[in-house]
């Protein structure tokens, strides 16, 4: 039986995170989470997908992707001998963006995306196309078995998200200096917790380091079963946030989701 996956959207758009926010991206939105983050901003695809064979799934990629072949392309890839559509090659090369790293990226997303076997071959099989590839990651499940060329994006969950006792820490001798660590702050006690961790695990000597100010949700987003946050939590506004980021050196990068600032907070497909 061929490989499957439940998809819950597949579209290209800019990424709006991590340190390659705002390169072209196509996102593939997998269905299912074993978290309920009180954040969270994507509840619908905790259970709405399609079921989509793998090798339909890439074709879809490298559909979205076409443009960004075009050979008249000014800046091309001289490290790459094409990307294979279809089995076949290619004599054509992806753009390369200034950070080195292949146009569009493909990012796998969820929901959590690990929580389905088959995301690990659709990861190498994008690899193997000539793909750059990231996987956005909760961190509550092993992140070993990802192909070696994923660039792993692991939150590190922190108190106000109710989650914080699901954080897998085995997973960090695992991370390499591609990889990035991504704290999601709402409150003052999420900015004391991940500081504290950037200090007991030497975090900034591993991989890039990300703090990300919650975006409030609008009242009609938040789904009934996210965990609330937990009592006696000070909010943290984002100019506080970047004071004290800004008074206590920490080695991170702070950013906001650029898609929300671009297009409604609500709206899919972005």
């Amino acid at each position: 039986m061929a490989e499957t996956l439940v998809v819950n959207e597949i579209y290209l758009s800019l990424q709006g995170e991590s340190t390659f926010a705002g390169l072209p991206c196509v996102f593939v939105r997998l269905t299912a989470c074993n978290l309920r983050c009180s954040y969270c901003d994507t509840a619908y695809a905790f259970t709405e997908g399609k079921k989509r064979p793998l090798t339909e799934v890439v074709a879809e990629v490298q559909r979205l992707a076409q443009p960004y072949l075009n050979p008249r392309s000014a800046i091309r890839n001289p490290g790459t001998e094409g990307i294979k559509i279809a089995g076949k090659s290619k004599i054509m090369n992806p753009p390369v963006s200034a950070a080195g790293c292949t146009l569009p990226l493909v990012e796998l997303t969820g929901g959590e995306p690990l929580l389905q076997p088959a995301a690990f071959p659709l990861m190498t099989r994008l690899c193997d196309a000539g793909f750059t590839v990231l996987v956005e990651t909760s961190g509550a499940l092993d992140i070993a078995p990802v192909d070696p060329r994923v660039r792993r994006i692991m939150d590190l969950k922190c108190p106000s998200s109710g989650e914080v006792a699901r954080n897998r820490f085995a997973n960090l001798p695992h991370l390499k200096a591609t990889d990035e660590i991504k704290f999601v702050i709402g409150t003052v006690e999420d900015y004391e917790w991940a500081k504290a961790q950037i200090a007991a695990h030497k975090l900034d000597s591993i991989c890039p380091l990300l703090m990300s100010w919650v975006h409030p949700l609008r009242p009609e987003q938040p789904d009934p079963a996210l965990k609330p946050v937990p009592a006696g939590q000070t909010p943290l506004p984002r100019q506080q946030l970047v004071e004290r980021i800004i008074a206590d050196a920490l080695p991170v990068r702070f950013q906001l989701q650029m898609h929300k600032v671009i297009w409604p907070a609500e709206q899919r497909g972005v």
